[in-house]
C-alpha cells in the first residue's frame, strides 16, 4: 500500500468524518459472516482480531475472502482468484469482486472503490456493501448464513390514464391552503376600515360609512395653507420687526 503522507486542512477533515462513519460493531457482524459462508477465518494483523477499522481493511485488502464469498453465493462469480502477494494482484481481486458484485444484482451506490479498501480510505463504504450483498443473497434465497435485512420485491403499479388525470384535480398541500376562506366582503386597498361591532353594522347607513371614523386617524382641522413649498428658505423674524 502506497504511503502518501499525513492529511491537512480540508483532506484531513472529510479523513475525520470518514473515519466517524466506521461502525466496529457492523464491521465485527460483517467479517463474522464472511468466515460463516466462506467457511474460512479471515487473516488478522494479530491474535487480537478485529479491534479496529485498519485490521479489518488488513483481512479483506487481498480480495481472496472477498471473492470466495461471492463464489460462494453465485458460483463462477470469479473466475480466478489471485494468492499472490504481489499489490497489483490483490488489487485486481477486489476489482472482480465488485464487477462481480454489479452482476450479482448490486446497485453501484452500494459498491465501493479499490483504494476505499486497499489503502483504507473509506472502509465503511465496505461495510455498506456487505450488508447489501447480504440483504440481496436473502432475495435470492441463499440458505446459508444472513447478514442485514432482506431487499424487497419490486411492486411496480399500473394505472389507467382515466386515473392519471384524476390526480390533477387535487391540489396538493404543498401549495398551501386558505381553509375556504376568500375576499369578499374587503375593502379596497389603502381605503379607511370601520370597526363596528356585532349586529350594528346591519344599521348603518350609507352617510354614515361615508364618515371618516377615529380610528382612521383626524388632523383637528389644520391644513398646509400658507406653507412654503418643500425646500424652499424660511424666514424667521423677531418680535419686534412689526
Amino acid at each position: 500500500m502506497a504511503y502518501h503522507g499525513p492529511s491537512y486542512g480540508l483532506s484531513r477533515e472529510c479523513q475525520m468524518k470518514s473515519q466517524a462513519k466506521f461502525d466496529l460493531h457492523r464491521a465485527r457482524e460483517g467479517c463474522d459472516w464472511v468466515e460463516a459462508v466462506t467457511n474460512q477465518e479471515l487473516d488478522w494483523p494479530t491474535s487480537e482480531g478485529l479491534v479496529d477499522q485498519l485490521a479489518f481493511g488488513h483481512a479483506l485488502k487481498d480480495g481472496i475472502a472477498l471473492c470466495t464469498l461471492l463464489n460462494t453465493l453465485q458460483p463462477g462469480s470469479v473466475k480466478k482468484i489471485n494468492t499472490m502477494k504481489a499489490p497489483f494482484k490483490q488489487r485486481e481481486n477486489v476489482e472482480m469482486f465488485l464487477k462481480g458484485c454489479v452482476e450479482y444484482g448490486i446497485k453501484s451506490q452500494d459498491l465501493f472503490q479499490v483504494n476505499d479498501l486497499y489503502e483504507n480510505r473509506n472502509l465503511y463504504m465496505v461495510v455498506d456493501c456487505l450488508y447489501g450483498l447480504g440483504g440481496l443473497a436473502q432475495k435470492r434465497h441463499f440458505d446459508g448464513p444472513v447478514l442485514g435485512v432482506r431487499v424487497a420485491n419490486e411492486n411496480k403499479r399500473n394505472f389507467s390514464m382515466e386515473k392519471l388525470k384524476e390526480s390533477n384535480k387535487i391540489i396538493g398541500l404543498q401549495y398551501g391552503s386558505n381553509k375556504g376562506a376568500s375576499q369578499a366582503g374587503m375593502t379596497a386597498y389603502g381605503t379607511g376600515r370601520q370597526i363596528i361591532p356585532g349586529e350594528a353594522q346591519k344599521n348603518v347607513s350609507v352617510d354614515g360609512q361615508k364618515i371618516i371614523g377615529l380610528q382612521s386617524g383626524s388632523n383637528k382641522g389644520a391644513s398646509q395653507a400658507g406653507m412654503t413649498p418643500y425646500g424652499a428658505p424660511r424666514q424667521i423674524l423677531p418680535d419686534d420687526s412689526d
